[in-house]
């Protein structure tokens, strides 16, 4: 069985038995996801990406595309605790990390911990609140503890925030700050499902799958997360890889030298060394993810969207032309030659 290890020494690689053992633990934990959300085999990646690094993720989509559904589905999944915070504008920083409640009757005060204090977090239409509390929710993501009343309150472990952003009615929002938005590790985009999959969902829905007393119960402990973060932690990365994933964050800054000028005049700023960390940290877990102890640049290569849309910044030219992220992403990746 998988251990949760903290040594300050290198890690040795992984056995065979417990690679086999994580291979395990996530068919499980995958299987449980699948049987309650259709489709998605993206989003169900990305948040266990975001699950086995510790890393937090962004999602871009229109309402009704199973995100409350999924992140639930994969607490459940692995015995996590879950809370949704619904952002509004109203929304003040203690309404998520907490807040000292005073008692008249013994003239004392005591804490209640806010939703934040959950193994997984749904930061719904994170746009909607003020900046204030965007800055709160996002110091307690960084720092994984909130302060209250003076006294210091560690989040649980594993934390993972699914943070999400509606790209229609705009009106009354609060737009991330590119430097908060560097913040998340990961940011993935949802499309509609395909006639078949939507079709799916209604077959699920007439058999009961979604009923409150439905649930399969875990399929993996809290402790068993830890262990796989720990794994994911021992993946070979080999020195090559080390250098293709600089070199595409390089890129980014300095895209005139290397791609089409036209291109390349849309970006405004290129990634920090966030985007360097996350690719490193990410490639690795989805190499775990795949059955694997060491990362192929396809793992790297797989994740650019993922790591670079919200770290590469357009300019306005690229709005009004309607050149996507995604396009000069692209461009970046093939310029940059794969070991």
């Amino acid at each position: 069985m998988l251990q949760h290890v903290d040594t300050g020494s290198p890690a040795p690689p992984l056995t065979a038995g417990e690679l086999d053992e994580a291979a395990r633990v996530i068919a499980a934990v995958s299987r449980q996801f699948e049987s309650k959300v259709v489709g998605q085999d993206r989003l169900r990646q990305t948040l266990l990406i975001g699950l086995l690094t510790g890393g937090h993720v962004l999602l871009e989509s229109v309402p009704g595309l199973a995100k409350t559904t999924a992140a639930s589905t994969l607490a459940d999944s692995i015995r996590g605790s879950f809370r949704r915070i619904q952002c509004t504008p109203d929304l003040l920083p203690s309404d998520i990390v907490g807040t000292q409640v005073y008692d008249a009757r013994d003239a004392s005060f005591t804490t209640q911990l806010g939703p934040v204090h959950a193994n997984i977090v749904l930061l719904d239409e994170i746009n909607r609140s003020s900046a204030k509390t965007q800055s709160a929710m996002l110091e307690a993501m960084q720092e994984r503890q909130t302060s209250i009343g003076g006294e210091v309150h560690r989040l649980p472990e594993p934390f993972l925030v699914l943070a999400t952003q509606n790209p229609i009615e705009q009106e009354g929002t609060y737009q991330l700050p590119e430097a908060q938005m560097d913040r998340f590790m990961l940011k993935d985009v949802l499309d509609y499902p395909t006639p078949e999959e939507e079709a799916e969902v209604l077959h699920r829905i007439d058999r009961g799958v979604y009923a409150d007393d439905a649930s399969a119960g875990p399929a993996a402990g809290l402790d068993q997360i830890r262990g796989l973060q720990a794994a994911a932690r021992r993946v070979y990365l080999d020195p090559a890889i080390v250098r293709y994933i600089v070199g595409l964050t390089y890129v980014t800054r300095h895209a005139e030298q290397y791609i089409d000028p036209r291109l390349a005049g849309y970006i405004e700023f290129g990634a920090s060394p966030r985007a360097s960390i996350a690719f490193a940290a990410a490639a690795r877990a989805a190499a775990l993810l795949s059955g694997r102890d060491y990362v192929v640049p396809e793992d790297v290569k797989s994740l650019a969207h993922r790591v670079l849309r919200h770290r590469v910044i357009l300019g306005f030219e690229a709005a009004a032309d309607q050149v996507p992220v995604e396009t000069v992403v692209d461009a970046l990746v093939a310029a940059v030659q794969t070991p």
